[in-house]
């Protein structure tokens, strides 16, 4: 999935959403890291580790899982505003490929952006010497949490 050439964030915005990913415990135990941000739109990339491997060695589909759901979420907390945070109310994903490769890549990319609920799509790939594969698909509903920025952060009227 190309990330859609779309107005840019400002640097206050891109700052924002770094900051909320940089306090994710998970996504730092994973060594994954936020590489793009855009409107609507975010990559994260995590390298192979071995523990996070399954039985056969290709990365765990709960790693796998971990990362789409993040991209999706903060891809949808781009478009969210100042003072707001954001919550995984759903999500589906398929597995359509072992995840094996160098690092894998998550794009996500908001879909349909409402008030309250916010709809994306999330895209997996394995990479291989510049090779990507796609290893899994999903769909997720994002919470807008209003008034309630993340913790650690305080909303704008504070």
């Amino acid at each position: 999935m190309d990330l859609p050439s779309e107005p840019d964030l400002t640097p206050e915005q891109c700052t924002r959403v770094r900051h909320s990913f940089d306090r994710q415990g998970l996504m730092r135990h994973l060594g994954a890291t936020l590489t793009e941000v855009g409107h609507g739109c975010v990559r994260i990339r995590m390298p192979f580790r071995p523990e996070l491997t399954q039985q056969h060695g290709y990365f765990h589909a709960g790693a796998t899982s971990a990362i789409a759901d993040t991209a999706g979420g903060y891809a949808g907390y781009t478009l969210f505003p100042e003072g707001s945070s954001v919550l995984t109310i759903e999500f589906k994903i398929n597995l359509v490929a072992p995840a094996r490769g160098d690092c894998l890549e998550a794009v996500g990319k908001v879909l349909r952006h409402g008030r309250s609920l916010t709809i994306c799509q999330m895209e997996v790939f394995g990479v291989q010497d510049g090779v990507s594969t796609l290893v899994a698909v999903g769909q997720q509903t994002l919470m807008c949490m209003h008034g309630k920025p993340d913790e650690g952060q305080s909303s704008p009227s504070q």
